[in-house]
């Protein structure tokens, strides 16, 4: 005797979806899991991430959306105006370095040359205008030379004030922290903060630096970050004000 299959049919893990939340038209990924028991939503820079059990219903989807719908609003209208505005990478545009702008100067050249920071201009010499995504990669790489010996030289001033001798400092790309630290000893700092206030990247220095001596975000470890940088609330809400 044989036993009747049931034709079932297995959602995908992923999908994009969209939904009217507080009056706005909200668009968002839904993931399934057959390890969740539960509706969790996360919002980051990549907006809404929607994470439900397996075979949870829909209806069950709608009522969690629609009780959250105006704390989504608010935090993704958080996240957009944090983000940095868009850049064309042409003559005359603007950057930022450590605070304050640079004006870009870009230059027709024979031969692509190393960017030359003069006064408060970057000059490039670039073979083709045009290139966006060439003049990127130029500021790109001139940012992580600029960032490599400052960092440097801020952990060095720092680390004795904290009494901690981090083992090694590299350089992140990391698209959602501004730096991390390792039980180990290993410091890395976001090569995007070069763009920040010299304030900011020494708060970021001296969180990372603090967690040699306290691996935790306890009232012990606050104790060691306001030590040496006592206005460290007031700073850490200035770089939450900041898209990464």
């Amino acid at each position: 005797m044989f036993k009747r299959l049931r034709n079932t049919v297995t959602p995908p893990a992923a999908e994009q979806r969209a939904a009217l939340l507080a009056g706005k038209h909200i668009t968002y990924t839904l993931k399934r899991s057959g390890k969740r028991r539960s509706i969790g939503l996360r919002i980051d820079d990549r907006g809404l991430t929607v994470s439900m059990p397996l075979r949870a219903s829909e209806s069950w989807l709608h009522s969690v959306l629609q009780d959250k719908a105006h704390w989504v609003v608010e935090k993704l209208d958080g996240w957009q105006s944090r983000k940095p505005a868009e850049v064309r990478w042409a003559d005359g545009e603007s950057i930022s370095f450590i605070g304050e702008k640079l004006t870009l100067r870009i230059r027709p050249s024979l031969f692509a040359g190393v960017p030359q920071q003069r006064g408060r201009e970057l000059w490039l010499f670039v073979v083709d205008q045009s290139d966006a995504a060439h003049i990127e990669g130029l500021v790109s790489d001139w940012y992580r030379r600029q960032a490599e010996p400052l960092f440097a030289e801020r952990v060095a001033h720092y680390a004795p004030l904290l009494n901690v001798a981090p083992r090694v400092l590299k350089l992140s790309s990391a698209k959602t922290q501004w730096g991390s630290c390792t039980a180990r000893g290993t410091v890395r700092l976001n090569e995007q903060l070069v763009r920040l206030p010299l304030r900011l990247i020494d708060y970021v220095v001296v969180h990372e630096l603090a967690h040699l001596r306290e691996m935790n975000h306890s009232a012990a470890f606050w104790d060691v970050v306001g030590s040496t940088c006592p206005d460290y609330a007031k700073l850490r809400r200035e770089l939450k004000s900041v898209g990464l």
